[in-house]
């Protein structure tokens, strides 16, 4: 707890295009992991376009490990498929929080992150000072699978006697 920098909180809004694994869909959830932390959405039955629209909590103490995404299709009878996956790294996001943003218009643009073969995104990412909060909206594009994305957003949560 010592070098803990704060709270990532990463809101799985949607999935769009996923890939069917059952007969005609699939019950997607997502499953993040980072570092030891490990946490998941609920499942959405029978959708290849979920929206969750939910919140996990990931405590940050190194900036340098990088977010893992796996999208894994439900089964009651047998191991869960694996439907995709993706990681992203939030160090673009993490080195917006640094800066003095105080005064600024809210919508400002900090930073961009533009679509590599080293990351995941579908399209290019903005971080953004948004209602007094360092915000970034992104598109993951699944992959070691044939088709699916996934959208969220990443938000800071702040703690007292943090070392940000």
């Amino acid at each position: 707890m010592d070098n803990l920098l704060g709270l990532l909180r990463i809101k799985i809004k949607r999935g769009v295009n996923l890939a069917v694994r059952d007969v005609r869909s699939s019950d997607p959830y997502v499953v993040v992991k980072m570092g030891k932390q490990k946490l998941k959405t609920r499942v959405i039955n029978k959708d290849v376009n979920p929206e969750w629209n939910e919140d996990l909590t990931l405590s940050v103490s190194d900036p340098n490990l990088t977010v893992k995404l796996t999208v894994y299709d439900h089964d009651m009878f047998s191991m869960d498929d694996k439907m995709g996956d993706a990681e992203f790294d939030i160090k673009p996001f993490l080195d917006a929080l640094k800066m003095n943003l105080d005064g600024l218009p809210c919508g400002t643009v900090i930073t961009r992150v533009t679509p590599c073969r080293s990351n995941c995104l579908a399209e290019e990412t903005k971080v953004v000072w948004q209602d007094n909060k360092v915000v970034q909206d992104m598109c993951l594009r699944l992959k070691n699978v044939e088709c699916g994305e996934v959208e969220l957003q990443l938000q800071w949560i702040d703690l007292p006697g943090s070392k940000r």
